[in-house]
């Protein structure tokens, strides 16, 4: 794709009229996203070029293992403002709950949460607003965006009333929005001086990627917040190229199942991939939380991964998890027939985990096909089968 000139700098005035604060202080971020992806280089890195600031590269990334740096460096540089992934949140509010130096130097000048890339769940969203409560006496703002390298990159901020998970607000300013009916949900497409001119030396792939009225197709699904008050904003709803159909044409939602997987299954439940293309029945890859589910199963430090989640207290638990999503079920593309706790963690380098920190529901399936297969002919011991 070409990005301009034009549109970084369409992009970056949006945001500057998003949030003021911006002006008011020269920014100073702590920041790891890699500069070739457009959170960390066209919004972060040009955040502090618009607006004279400083940008601190921390060296560390959200992954367990490399987090340790990063709370090297924010222990070290007090940021006016803290833009993550999801993934980034979750492992710094933890921190943040325990070391109290860390408290002091993180919150000595912030006045702005951002995260993208991703959704934040709504327990992380909790804890992260009741920290900075007990430490500063006052909510810190948590913001998000939606938006994609095709649009430099935001589109949407959460600048309306709501301030929940899965929130993405009102369009930035400059941008408009159109809701398009898209087998089932509604699409997300684009139109504004931020949005790409074309594709690179690609006639066909731009023609495919703008409708009739210049809008970008985003892929996106979004929903009304409130179909009675549009005012109030929109809610993410999923891709819906990741969505797919049961031999039976019935279409399978995944991002709307992923978030009320994860949302029923907390505290135990870190992601989830939801399986069935060209299956007659859905299930369940699940990547646990293992420090939760070892004081789950009542078991100490020493026993293995295998054992904390072969453990009774655990399966249990997550027989009933699919006992009370099946009983929220409208049909075959909500009904769940197993579930598996992953033991092997999602891996970055077989692309399971993209550069913001999320999972690859494609790579995840691809790179585990023959475990899929065995689940499904029920000779895997990890499989927990719903109760029918």
């Amino acid at each position: 794709m070409i990005t301009t000139q034009r549109m970084l700098c369409a992009n970056q005035q949006m945001l500057l009229q998003t949030f003021p604060v911006f002006a008011q202080e020269p920014p100073l971020l702590v920041d790891w996203l890699p500069w070739n992806h457009t959170f960390g280089g066209s919004h972060n890195v040009g955040i502090v070029l618009y607006n004279g600031g400083s940008l601190y590269i921390d060296d560390g990334k959200p992954p367990p293992q490399l987090f340790a740096e990063t709370l090297r460096n924010l222990k070290e540089i007090s940021p006016t403002a803290y833009l993550t992934v999801p993934k980034g949140w979750e492992e710094l509010v933890t921190a943040l709950e325990v070391d109290g130096d860390l408290r002091e130097r993180f919150f000595a000048r912030v006045k702005l949460f951002f995260f993208a890339g991703a959704g934040l769940s709504q327990a992380v969203w909790d804890r992260l607003e009741q920290v900075s409560i007990a430490h500063c006496g006052e909510r810190i703002r948590i913001m998000a965006g939606l938006g994609m390298t095709e649009t430099s990159p935001c589109c949407t901020f959460t600048t309306g009333p709501l301030s929940v998970a899965g929130y993405v607000g009102l369009p930035a300013p400059g941008c408009e929005v159109k809701l398009v009916p898209v087998d089932g949900k509604l699409e997300a497409r684009y139109r504004g001086p931020h949005v790409m001119p074309r594709y690179w030396r690609s006639a066909q792939q731009t023609e495919t990627a703008f409708d009739e009225d210049g809008f970008y197709r985003s892929g996106d699904a979004l929903r009304l917040a409130d179909p009675q008050d549009p005012q109030l904003g929109l809610m993410f709803y999923g891709r819906i190229a990741e969505d797919f159909k049961l031999p039976s044409g019935v279409f399978v939602s995944v991002g709307p199942m992923r978030a009320r997987v994860i949302l029923q299954g907390a505290p135990y439940i870190h992601d989830v991939v939801v399986v069935g293309p060209d299956r007659e029945k859905l299930g369940l890859l699940i990547f646990p939380r293992l420090a939760e589910c070892r004081e789950l199963a009542g078991l100490n430090a020493l026993a293995s991964v295998d054992e904390v989640l072969a453990c009774a207290a655990v399966r249990d638990w997550l027989e009933q998890l699919l006992t009370t999503l099946n009983e929220q079920a409208t049909g075959s593309a909500s009904r769940l027939d197993w579930a598996c706790l992953l033991v092997e963690a999602p891996s970055i380098d077989s692309g399971e985990i993209t550069d913001k920190g999320s999972i690859n529901q494609r790579a995840v399936s691809q790179g585990r096909a023959e475990k899929i297969d065995a689940l499904y002919a029920g000779c895997d011991p990890c499989l927990v089968s719903a109760q029918h």
